[in-house]
């Protein structure tokens, strides 16, 4: 009776990570930072799947391994939801429904060559998208900085990240203090970290085939780190400059990329229908986001082994801090972009006005709402 209790249990448990994760997916505009911020508030303050300190955990050690962050985060939160099967679930739930919506711009772009406007709803939720990331950057912030020290790093690393520093030079950075911190108390002068990066090389073909974009893609999933314009570099250096798709088709699917909800990296699902129909798609999409399944299933059980080591501990301190760091510095440089007259000021102030005194409402009616309030102000 007790074996069958059990997997009632685990279908429960599957059938909400697929839920709040094909949720988000729908929802879920603004890219990685906005992606984390919702999903503190669903799966920490909401549902209390895990505490602030192992979410914080979780993104610290997924900074430091290639990939969609965000993307690779809801795979954590499904694992330790549902196990394994809760790590797929949620992966696929997340990005089925951005690929969804890009493979069908992709279609419209490939039959019409334009694609439908949609600026006036954006142009409403990325004001919004800034207050849920200051929300969720103030909540994990006072779990992050634990010492002065950890303060001082952080104003660093904000600093370092608006003067136009790599954001993986930041991280890694940071980690590499972590060990020295941990040294520097133990008066101990010995250090030995290498972190190695394979890189792979395919050879260049100049018929596309399925199972050339298929390389293609898994490649770049495999050594891609940083955000969605990194991506963009990768895809010219590979695709344009190869003779595979045209400057004005990138630029059209980055354009895609920003105005569909969920991971940036479906942006693949575009530029693969373009190259080979839907099954380019298929490929693109499949091949980029494997990687990170694969690293994410071989990370998330050693991410509690790692706390409890002194050194690694250290590690994780310094680069959760700098990953708090990195998400204030995509909500001041958003802003600076974003909010740019008074329909967009007035948006971001009603909306931070909103996730502050309102910390219960969940994040969909947020951009909900401020993609309607945003429509309806393009007519004032």
């Amino acid at each position: 009776m007790s074996e069958i209790n059990k997997t009632v249990s685990q279908k429960k448990d599957l059938k909400e990570v697929a839920t709040l994760f094909f949720k988000l997916g729908c929802i879920a505009f603004g890219g990685p930072a906005a992606h984390i911020a919702m999903m503190e508030d669903e799966v920490v303050t909401k549902r209390k799947w895990m505490t602030q300190e192992h979410f914080l955990d979780l993104v610290g050690a997924t900074n430091l391994i290639p990939g969609p962050n965000s993307t690779e985060m809801t795979m954590h939160c499904g694992h330790e939801r549902a196990g394994w099967k809760g790590l797929f679930v949620a992966g696929i739930c997340f990005i089925f429904p951005a690929a969804l919506i890009t493979g069908v711009f992709a279609w419209l772009y490939q039959e019409y060559g334009q694609l439908p406007d949609v600026n006036p709803f954006i142009y409403g939720i990325k004001p919004a998208v800034i207050s849920i990331i200051l929300m969720a950057a103030y909540k994990l912030s006072k779990k992050a900085i634990k010492s002065k020290l950890l303060a001082l790093l952080c104003i660093l690393a904000i600093i370092a990240c608006l003067f136009g520093v790599n954001e993986i030079i930041v991280l890694f950075g940071a980690s590499i203090l972590g060990v020295l911190l941990f040294f520097i108390k133990r008066n101990n002068n010995y250090l030995n970290s290498i972190i190695p990066l394979f890189i792979m090389q395919f050879s260049t073909e100049t018929k596309v085939s399925t199972l050339s974009v298929f390389l293609v893609f898994l490649k770049i999933g495999a050594i891609l780190y940083g955000s969605g314009y990194v991506l963009f570099a990768f895809l010219d250096s590979e695709l344009v400059a190869n003779g595979w798709l045209t400057k004005q088709v990138l630029l059209d699917a980055i354009a895609v990329g920003q105005i569909t909800p969920g991971p940036i990296l479906t942006t693949a699902t575009f530029i693969g229908w373009q190259m080979n129909g839907f099954l380019g798609a298929l490929a693109a999409t499949f091949g980029i986001f494997l990687p990170s399944f694969l690293l994410v299933l071989i990370l998330n059980p050693l991410i509690p082994k790692m706390r409890k080591s002194k050194v690694i501990g250290n590690i994780l301190d310094t680069v959760n801090v700098a990953a708090v760091a990195l998400i204030i510095a995509v909500c001041l440089e958003m802003a600076k972009n974003t909010i740019t007259d008074w329909r967009t000021t007035l948006i971001a102030i009603v909306s931070l006005l909103i996730v502050f005194l309102f910390k219960k409402l969940n994040s969909a009616f947020i951009v909900l709402g401020s993609s309607f309030l945003g429509y309806l102000l393009t007519f004032v």
